[in-house]
């Protein structure tokens, strides 16, 4: 999966919007950030905490968690070895969780 690809599918989610978020691509709602692309590697997924996880134990090979301070804030995706579809799920419930 590249960025392309995230792009096409973030932005395709209802009310979706592409800005800059210190210096790399964040996908938002009308009141939150719900992804953000920080290299043309990873993709960072706003998860609930039990969703991050989940995913984590699920696909182990392409997702971490990704701590800011002492919040996990967000599952962070390998693109390069991702399942594309699962992504996109992924992708649709953080805007769910946003909307």
């Amino acid at each position: 999966m590249t960025p392309a690809d995230v792009r096409r599918i973030a932005l395709a989610l209802p009310g979706a919007v592409e800005r800059d978020h210190h210096g790399f691509p964040s996908f938002r709602t009308s009141r939150r950030i719900f992804a953000t692309l920080p290299d043309g590697e990873q993709l960072r997924v706003m998860l609930s905490e039990e969703g991050i996880r989940a995913a984590v134990a699920e696909w182990p090979a392409w997702c971490g968690e990704q701590w800011w301070g002492r919040r996990l804030a967000a599952l962070r995706i390998s693109l390069p070895a991702c399942d594309a579809a699962v992504v996109a799920e992924l992708l649709e419930d953080a805007w769910r969780l946003h909307s």
